[in-house]
Parts: C-alpha cells; structure tokens; sequence
C-alpha cells in the first residue's frame, strides 16, 4: 500500500457491494444459460440486493466521500466520521436526506431576536 500515490477508494462498502453484485451476476448468467426466468429473477434481486447494502455501509460510514481523501484515511478499516452529517456532492447521501440543508440564523419579527431557519445548501 505504500506504493500508491493516490486513494483508489477501497472501502468495506465498495468490496462488500461488488462481492454481492458478483454473485448476483453469476445467478443471471445460470438463469439465461439454464433458460430460466426465475433464476435470472432471483440474480436480479441479489443484484438490487448490493445496491441496498452498499448504501447502507456507506451512510453508517464504511464508504467514502466523493473526492480525494487524506492519507491517514486510505485504509479500509477506518471509518468515516463525516457520513452521518452527508458528503456535499454525494448522491446516496441527497438520497437519504443527508448533506442537503444547513441551519442559517435569521433575524426575528421585529424584536431583534436571532431565530433558526433552514435553508438549501449551496443556493
């Protein structure tokens, strides 16, 4: 690993997620060579199955932000400690309803006290 000069992104959520969608390949190749629908109904679903995974592992953190990362967070084994606030950028994030909104103060009615209100991000 020392090797690398860049983060290739290996994560538990993208090796989790890509051994899923492997198997769930394999099951559509048997289905169509054993030319049946339900097999190939079944790898699809095992298919649909890592996608659903990969997110998950991603929201609780097993993934990583899109963009570069620092060094000392290449490994696989560590955790991302931003994903519970959403990745700006991030698809699965806006997806889960993360990422999106920001607390902004806002003047109150007339009396000068400061109030919160929510506002999008980056509009």
């Amino acid at each position: 690993m020392s090797g690398h000069l860049h983060d290739e992104g290996h994560t538990v959520a993208g090796w989790t997620g890509a051994l899923i969608a492997t198997v769930g390949s394999t099951v559509v190749g048997l289905g169509v060579v054993m030319a049946s629908a339900a097999v190939v109904g079944g790898g699809a679903g095992i298919s649909a199955v890592a996608v659903l995974v990969t997110w998950v592992l991603h929201l609780v953190g097993w993934g990583k932000p899109p963009g570069p990362r620092p060094r000392e967070t290449w490994g696989m084994r560590v955790r991302d400690a931003g994903a519970r606030d959403g990745h700006a950028g991030c698809v699965a994030c806006r997806l889960a309803g993360r990422g999106r909104r920001t607390a902004v103060a806002v003047a109150g009615a007339g009396n000068g006290e400061a109030g919160s209100a929510v506002a999008e991000a980056g509009q």
